[in-house]
């Protein structure tokens, strides 16, 4: 392992908790160091972040990020200070005076990070320069393009960037961009050359469920009730319907917020930092929610509509489970969300396009096959087994001949001379005497109550599969009247048999019954408590309590239950920073669940954090309260774990090789070295053991 590994490694842990990099995280960040463009695609909760925040703490100047929102850039400014990282933001809230005392400190090379909106660019003319700057990061590239779901004009301006500090890296990074998108973001930005590094977009921790819309209010209300005490974010297409929803829960006794663009700006501010700092559990919003979120714990996503598109479904799913813990992603949807967003594009620019997505998510919603492996494939990427994980994975549905039920149905779209939408079709065939019916005189044709054995929702479930087969097809143009294709004249006149999936059930969600394994109740009761201290410590520092340490962090604390420094240190999420600030209180909580017994070996890892801030091996033993010798060996496992490359700071070079003439002469002589003291004499005892250690692992692994 070269010494570059080593330093991003201890760093890595040192300042964000974690023991290793994730997918192509340490290639990124080489890439980024070694003075390479980029484009990262990587999934929400994926780690695209540590891409770029982790370099600028090893670079002598500043990195500058570009974010699109001012919650999200407050958010990352302060979980970085919370890890000991200096950060820090400039946006139109503050003042002359305040922005002026940030760019010095840039000057100085005193931040690591500085954050900002596109809009804000201008603001900082003066540091825009090849000797204040180390690289450029665009959070969200995604809304540099027309062709992606959250375009952001100002984003367009960003070229300059690239055009005036050539020599400047730049990595640009989102979790959701097709082909498309992904050849825009390289052409705005200038980045011609830029090296692609795309990860898997398979979040595998999040259920994936769909449902038709019917009775969704009662679902919604069971599935809660299985959540309970869990954030989550219902998404709705309207203000109206958001605050409608709002107000059924409450009135259920839910503890929920609303956020919409129809607030005015407090009171959008309020809603979003009670759910941040779970004030709040759940937050009824449309799609202007979310972006700025980069709270940990939410366990569930609900849309209460269909989304527009597999990109936005994609992103805004992203935003539960975060942490890696198990999350849960419920869609529900229906004809007449199609209907709105076809009217919706009628006034856009791209409406063909706009059209196109519309539909594919459509028909990831009418899926009867692995959710996943439809959602993959949109980003290409192949999925060669059924996920396992996703309503249809779960419950398969099953298949009938459907041959005479088909025939039917687009018999009475001919009847009508195919100028009529779904509904009508389906009154027809119920027997429906709707005003539209006894108006055109439907009644009197010979489908009229071909149908009447099937409910409304059964015959909707079997026109959307037939229209989804090809059979029939929506006259988007022609206020959504259903027309023939070829394929139906198949079924009607020459006999093709059609195959389609049975309704599924509606099942009720059941309470959870309470675990009643004494582990996991003790588990769950140090988790417990472990975020009621969280919880203390976040409003003391007035900051998220996710920034203190997330859900899975003080999961795998309730789970190990370590009980020393060392053993804290060892849970992912728990850096020196963090352990110094909060291990005390931490350890003083789980002491009352675990063994005082300290596991042997672990404390080496405090050792290995302290040399790699630059610390001697007399430093470290004096501020650990250890002898030099126990350092010694500490360092002798770190190089033989491979976690240190290089012993030529801690033993010379005549010091190695006097210790390897002397164990050279006493195994001529016989003797077998069980034990280091005959070697630590014939040397006079003027070598102290913990060197020899480290000679003996060095010599025996014959590195170079």
């Amino acid at each position: 392992m070269n010494a570059l590994a080593n330093q991003l490694k201890s760093t890595l842990k040192e300042k964000f908790g974690y023991e290793s990099f994730r997918g192509p995280q340490e290639q990124i960040i080489n890439n980024l160091i070694s003075g390479s463009d980029q484009l990262v695609i990587m999934p929400t909760g994926g780690g695209k972040s540590i891409c770029y925040q982790l370099p600028a703490l090893l670079l002598p100047k500043t990195c500058l990020v570009i974010s699109p929102l001012i919650a999200l850039m407050k958010d990352q400014v302060d979980g970085l200070k919370a890890n000991g990282i200096n950060a820090a933001f400039i946006n139109s809230s503050l003042s002359f005076e305040e922005r002026d005392q940030i760019l010095h400190q840039v000057a100085e090379g005193k931040i690591n990070l500085l954050y900002l909106a596109p809009e804000s660019v201008g603001f900082i003319s003066s540091i825009l320069k090849k000797e204040y700057l180390s690289y450029i990061a665009v959070d969200e590239a995604h809304c540099i393009s027309a062709w992606g779901h959250d375009f952001r004009p100002a984003y367009k301006k960003l070229k300059f960037l690239k055009n005036s500090l050539p020599e400047i890296p730049l990595i640009a990074l989102t979790a959701t961009a097709d082909k498309a998108t992904q050849k825009d973001i390289i052409h705005e930005l200038g980045i011609i050359d830029a090296k692609i590094n795309i990860d898997s977009f398979d979040r595998k921790n999040i259920f994936l469920n769909v449902q038709p819309a019917q009775k969704r209010i009662e679902k919604i209300l069971n599935f809660i009730s299985q959540h309970q005490e869990e954030s989550g974010i219902i998404y709705c297409l309207s203000r109206k319907s958001t605050e409608k929803l709002a107000e059924k829960l409450r009135n259920e006794g839910i503890n929920v917020g609303v956020y919409h663009a129809g607030m005015n700006a407090e009171d959008r501010t309020k809603a979003q930092e009670d759910f941040i700092n779970d004030q709040t559990q759940i937050v009824c919003a449309t799609i202007a929610f979310g972006m700025g979120i980069d709270k940990s714990n939410v366990r569930w996503v609900i849309h209460y509509n269909l989304p527009k598109n597999i990109e936005s479904y994609y992103q805004e799913i992203g935003r539960a489970g975060r942490d890696g813990l198990p999350a849960e992603a419920l869609l529900f949807h229906s004809y007449g969300d199609i209907l709105t967003f076809s009217r919706f594009f009628e006034e856009s620019s791209n409406q063909e396009f706009q059209m196109a997505k519309l539909l594919r998510m459509k028909e990831y919603a009418d899926a009867v096959n692995c959710r996943r492996k439809i959602l993959l494939s949109y980003f290409g990427e192949v999925l060669e087994e059924n996920c396992g994980h996703c309503d249809v994975c779960k419950n398969p549905p099953q298949f009938k001949d459907a041959t005479i039920l088909a025939q039917k149905a687009l018999s009475a779209i001919a009847r009508v001379k195919e100028n009529e939408p779904m509904g009508v079709i389906i009154d027809v065939l119920k027997a429906t005497y709707s005003s539209e019916v006894k108006e055109m005189g439907y009644d009197q044709l010979k489908t009229f109550g071909a149908g009447r054995d099937l409910t409304k929702n059964d015959w909707q479930h079997y026109l959307t599969q037939l229209i989804n087969e090809a059979y029939c097809e929506i006259a988007f143009h022609q206020h959504n009247h259903l027309k023939l294709t070829p394929l139906a004249k198949e079924v009607l006149f020459n006999g093709k048999k059609v195959w389609l999936a049975l309704p599924q059930k509606n099942t009720k969600y059941k309470k959870k019954e309470k675990q009643t394994s004494t582990s996991n109740l003790s588990e769950t009761e140090i988790f417990n408590e472990l975020k009621q201290l969280r919880h203390q410590i976040a409003l003391g520092e007035g900051i998220p309590a996710y920034l203190v340490f997330n859900d899975a962090t003080l999961r795998e604390m309730a789970e190990k239950k370590p009980v020393t420094s060392a053993q804290l240190l060892g849970i992912n999420g728990v850096g020196l920073r963090k352990l110094e600030v909060y291990g005390e209180e931490f350890i003083e909580v789980l002491k009352k669940y675990g063994s005082k017994k300290k596991k042997k070996g672990e404390t080496y890892l405090i050792s290995y954090q302290l040399l790699a801030q630059g610390m001697s091996p007399i430093e470290v033993a004096q501020q650990r309260e250890l002898t030099e010798t126990t350092i010694y060996s500490h360092i002798a496992k770190l190089y033989d774990d491979g976690k240190i490359s290089a012993i030529n700071n801690y033993l010379t070079k005549e010091e190695i090789n006097r210790i390897q003439r002397a164990k050279a002469e006493l195994e001529r002589d016989g003797e077998k070295l069980k034990e280091l003291k005959p070697l630590y004499l014939a040397l006079n005892e003027e070598i102290n053991y913990g060197k020899i250690r480290i000679a003996i692992t060095y010599l025996e692994n014959k590195k170079p």
